[in-house]
């Protein structure tokens, strides 16, 4: 290839990698402000998110960075200049773009503004949050949503400005589109989850009760060892809100809540945030600070977490081999319980008000919810201060439960105070998105349940990174999707598979 072509390209990455390393070092701020941070640090906190986050928008919209840039392709039209690279880097040069055209639209007055107001705005939200007083996050919340508005405008959009907001999480991705493809799998799952409520009541009552915290935490990261999470390069701690962070593929960290009466609950979120996790271990390191080392979408990030969560950590395979454990570890009424009613238990169907500690029928109605809020929130049909019975009229329809307080109905999630509308959709695509990869998977590995009884769990691992990981944002969600299943997206393998499993 002519030298001219890669000198530049190595110039574009070389300055990329510059300001990933600072959105790592960012992200570390953000880790440390959910786990370890002293309460009283949140102004300085605040100030430090908001330089990084200058000096990040700074290093990708630099005149240096631009020429770079423009001299691979055209900024205006797209056009690739620089034909003469590999596909992959082509691909990573029309990614490079994309984010470029989104940077440059926003002033860096504006980035660090929202940066400083959203790191603020999370201490208050946990704060409100543990008050159940969503009057004393609404004055927050109502200036976020000024800006994503304002951001929304900067940024540009053709129909609706939650799209701009979608597309950041979900590239491509409109307000259209998805209400169509909610409304379109919604009256399945009513009718679904009412059917499940006239059956005989699911006894649960064993998976509730005084369990030791540390024998939770010592089988929760026997578990995460198990799928190939490498505690050389992740840690585990504990935060209001569980989540997974990662600055590096050598360096991602994840949280849990602390260990509750719930002995589920622990190792639901660590399968959940530890899929998360090996998605952005499984990235190629030499690729880190392009966009080929970074993950596609939250949707295909949400369906490697959903994955491990569900589709295997619901699964009987994964419990044929764990639940001689659990027996073993917590004994009392657990000795005295059959597989099959273990199994029942813990997929049973109950409507309830925490997001995170849903099954995974009902779990959907809670992300509709949320996009209904969002969206009309955005477009101004609804306003801060209806929220709290906003939320309640929608559970009372969805799910027909009212929650009493604002901790168990508005104020649950963190997402608002950081300023991530638009990051709710992708819960429900990146469900859909896993059971299309489930079932390839289960096509390509017939005999996995075998496997898993013999040989544990880190094979799976191996086949995400080759169909999923490895491939960073070379191709979009879509794409990658038609290439890792063999299938163009449809919702339908989804609906298939609660059908089969629920409907029985």
């Amino acid at each position: 290839m002519p030298k001219n072509s890669q000198k530049q390209y190595n110039l574009l990455f070389s300055l990329s990698k510059h300001a990933k390393t600072l959105q790592g070092i960012s992200s570390l701020l953000e880790w440390d402000h959910e786990t370890y941070m002293p309460e009283g640090s949140a102004s300085i906190r605040a100030e430090q998110v908001k330089t990084l986050a200058g000096l990040v928008h700074q290093c990708k919209t630099a005149k240096e960075y631009e020429g770079a840039l423009g001299s691979l392709i055209n900024i205006k039209t797209g056009a690739l200049k620089a034909k003469d690279l590999p596909l992959p880097k082509q691909r990573a040069l029309i990614m490079w773009r994309r984010d470029f055209v989104k940077a440059k639209a926003l002033p860096t007055s504006f980035v660090e503004e929202f940066a400083a107001l959203t790191s603020k705005s999370v201490s208050v939200w946990r704060a409100a949050k543990e008050k159940s007083s969503f009057k004393e996050f609404a004055p927050y919340l109502k200036k976020i949503i000024d800006l994503c508005r304002k951001k929304a405008e900067l940024i540009g959009y053709e129909k609706h400005p939650y799209d701009a907001l979608i597309d950041e999480f979900e590239p491509g991705e409109t307000a259209d589109n998805l209400a169509e493809l909610f409304g379109n799998v919604k009256p399945s799952l009513v009718s679904l989850i009412a059917k499940t409520q006239t059956k005989k009541k699911i006894d649960d009552s064993f998976l509730r009760g005084n369990f030791d915290p540390e024998k939770q935490m010592e089988l929760g990261n026997e578990i995460l060892k198990d799928i190939g999470f490498d505690f050389r390069y992740g840690r585990v701690d504990f935060s209001t809100h569980p989540f997974s962070s990662s600055s590096h593929p050598q360096d991602s960290r994840i949280t849990t809540r602390k260990p509750s009466d719930n002995l589920i609950a622990n190792i639901s979120i660590l399968m959940h945030e530890g899929g998360h996790s090996l998605y952005e271990m499984g990235l190629p390191e030499k690729e880190y600070g392009s966009p080929l080392a970074e993950a596609v979408s939250l949707g295909i990030h949400e369906s490697q977490s959903r994955f491990y969560e569900i589709w295997i950590g619901q699964g009987k395979p994964f419990w044929k081999r764990y639940f001689p454990k659990l027996a073993d570890t917590f004994g009392g009424k657990l000795k005295k319980v059959s597989f099959d009613n273990f199994y029942k238990a813990i997929n049973k169907v109950a409507p309830s008000f925490i997001r995170v500690d849903a099954d995974e029928l009902t779990y959907p109605m809670h992300v509709i919810l949320r996009f209904e809020i969002e969206k009309a929130l955005i477009e101004g049909s609804a306003s801060v201060n209806e929220i709290p019975d906003l939320w309640r009229s929608k559970m009372k329809e969805m799910l027909g439960i009212v929650p009493k307080t604002d901790q168990e109905g508005c104020l649950q999630d963190i997402h608002w105070s950081m300023g991530a509308f638009g990051y709710f959709p992708t819960y429900l695509l990146g469900s859909m998105y896993a059971a299309q990869i489930f079932d390839a998977f289960q096509a390509k590995n017939p005999d996995f349940e075998e496997r898993i009884q013999k040989e544990g769990l880190s094979f799976i691992k191996d086949y995400l990174g080759k169909t999923i990981h490895r491939h960073g944002r070379q191709y979009d969600s879509r794409e990658l999707i038609k290439r890792a299943t063999g299938k163009a997206f449809s919702p339908a393998a989804y609906l298939n598979y609660l059908q089969k499993k629920y409907g029985a």
